[in-house]
């Protein structure tokens, strides 16, 4: 038996990290702070599982906590996978594994199995991948997305130019030696760029035609959030 398990160990180990994570951003969170208050969160506002679904119909803090909790469940499963590959307790000859973990992370977000595959949009779970991976690109971005988001009130441009710079703020930050970057986790950064430009077409539609919907407070009774 443990010569089955060291003769296959890479193999076993891709298993585990796609399966584990795959699983861990799969957690509906939205849906169930929803089912908590009483809602299907789907049939509200935007349809979105996402914070800033949860933010425009249960309240701002349920929506910090959503944030939160899709942060932690990429941001865990990156680190624990970083962790054991480190620990030789996972193979990870290509060094593959982390930014393996990161898009299962976020692929379960997008398409979760306990919803038929239907999810969020995956910002906030990427966010929390990119930390345990590249601190600094992560810092970028917020600033990047904090600055549009104040500036205009849109969470979806704000979003879409945060994570479409990922890489480039991720290759700057290994052109300057603030953090290492390996040309996986590059990839990785670009292909969850272009994932966040996919999943905000619609998006990206409406704020060209002057119809995407600013962030407002909810006392305001006018709707908060991306469609």
């Amino acid at each position: 038996m443990m010569t089955f398990v060291e003769n296959n160990l890479p193999a076993l180990s891709i298993a585990a990290t796609i399966i584990f994570s795959y699983l861990a951003g799969s957690i509906p969170f939205g849906f169930l702070i929803g089912k908590m208050k009483g809602i299907d969160i789907r049939e509200h506002g935007s349809g979105n599982i996402g914070a800033t679904n949860v933010t425009r119909v249960v309240g701002k803090w349920w929506g910090k906590g959503c944030f939160f909790c899709d942060f932690l469940k990429s941001a865990l499963p990156v680190a624990l996978v970083t962790f054991l590959c480190r620990k030789g307790c996972f193979a990870d000859p290509w060094g593959l594994l982390p930014s393996l973990a990161a898009f299962c992370a976020v692929a379960g977000h997008i398409f979760p199995v306990w919803l038929k595959f239907k999810g969020g949009k995956g910002i906030s779970t990427a966010a929390g991948a990119v930390l345990a991976l590249n601190p600094p690109a992560l810092l970028a971005s917020g600033i990047v997305w904090a600055a549009l988001f104040f500036a205009f009130r849109y969470v979806s441009l704000a979003s879409i130019f945060a994570a479409a710079l990922l890489p480039v703020f991720a290759w700057g930050a290994g052109k300057l030696g603030l953090w290492n970057v390996s040309d996986m986790e590059l990839a990785l950064f670009i292909l969850l760029g272009v994932l966040a430009i996919v999943k905000h077409i619609s998006n990206i539609k409406r704020l060209l035609n002057g119809t995407e919907s600013r962030f407002v407070k909810k006392k305001d009774n006018t709707d908060n959030g991306e469609k």
